[in-house]
């Protein structure tokens, strides 16, 4: 659910955000900048077999996942973009071993960009909607200070922005810079990103998840007992009659319950028992959560407030549960009874 808008481009947009004291100059050329970057992306998506750009690229990143030609080209896309305007101290990339620093050539500012360049890319070459994600925060780097790992180790609720694209049938940028949850629709005859749906908001009931259940196997007991309980539907403990939907895309799967309502799962499990989770704090966990209370839901990792976390290093993973509030109460309750 949310609000109709006029639309107005987002440079508008920004723009009135800086006149109203919300963010500076130096921020909104920053989200600027990883918007065009985004354009870029876009028009290698929609391009796809006609830009040679699907399959595998035949090399991994440092997660020890196959990367496709898209992830590669999506963080040469990203770093390009934003490594000289000056609104930057560093950037993290989900695709990289360690943070990137900005050339000697370059000026530096002081905010730190961290983004999963594209999100869901094994559904790139079924034409499944995929997208980008990123996270700002402050670099808080003294005068001379030289920038290590240590100043991207930030709680997710020190973010100053957050956002994603989703490259579908029509390209949409979500963001947030700490009041509300908006939506712009690129217009590809002007190529300008529009303003089209304001102060975004999750009910706080759903009927809706998104899981995937092919894991059911090495779930543990908090989780057998949740879903269980909702496939009863209206006949169990719940009363209700649920619907499971799952794009394994996050972008995907989160946009439609920032549209509609749900929850979205990716719960720890017995499969990888020696990771907290699939999913990366500081590029998928920390923006989804920031964008996702934003518009009135709730995240956690099962125990904790994602945003609460503090990160011990940088391509950390976590369990995510994010959506509708009462629903995320429900299923961490039954994470803190199991404990």
């Amino acid at each position: 659910m949310s609000t109709p808008t006029k639309p107005i481009p987002l440079s508008r947009f920004l723009i009135e955000e800086q006149h109203a004291g919300r963010i500076n100059a130096e921020l909104r050329l920053l989200i600027e900048v990883v918007a065009r970057a985004c354009k870029g992306i876009a028009h290698a998506v929609n391009k796809g077999a006609l830009g040679g750009v699907l399959g595998d690229a035949g090399t991994g990143n440092v997660q020890g996942e196959a990367q496709k030609k898209l992830d590669v080209l999506s963080n040469e896309i990203l770093i390009e973009a934003n490594e000289w305007g000056g609104h930057l101290a560093g950037l993290a990339s989900e695709e990289e071993e360690t943070f990137v620093e900005i050339p000697h050539a370059y000026p530096r500012g002081e905010y730190l960009l961290l983004f999963d360049p594209l999100d869901g890319s094994s559904n790139i070459d079924v034409d499944i909607s995929v997208g980008t994600i990123f996270s700002v925060l402050r670099s808080n780097l003294s005068a001379g200070e030289k920038l290590e790992n240590k100043h991207f180790l930030q709680p997710g609720k020190q973010q100053v922005a957050a956002g994603y694209t989703v490259y579908g049938p029509s390209t949409l940028l979500v963001l947030s810079v700490g009041h509300g949850a908006l939506v712009f629709t690129l217009d590809r005859e002007t190529g300008s990103f529009l303003l089209t749906q304001r102060d975004l908001r999750i009910p706080a009931d759903t009927r809706e998840f998104a899981i995937n259940v092919s894991n059911q196997r090495h779930w543990f007991a908090p989780m057998q007992k949740y879903v269980a309980e909702l496939l009863q539907g209206k006949d169990g403990p719940r009363g209700k009659d649920f619907n499971m939907r799952w794009v394994a895309s996050m972008v995907a799967d989160v946009h439609r319950i920032l549209s509609r309502g749900g929850i979205f799962i990716y719960p720890r499990d017995r499969k990888e028992p020696d990771k907290p989770g699939k999913l990366r704090l500081m590029y998928e966990a920390n923006p989804m959560a920031f964008i996702v209370e934003q518009a009135g839901g709730a995240a956690t990792d099962g125990t904790r407030r994602i945003l609460d976390i503090v990160p011990e290093k940088l391509h950390q993973r976590v369990a995510v549960f994010l959506g509708s509030k009462n629903e995320v109460e429900i299923v961490t309750r039954y994470h803190h009874d199991a404990e």
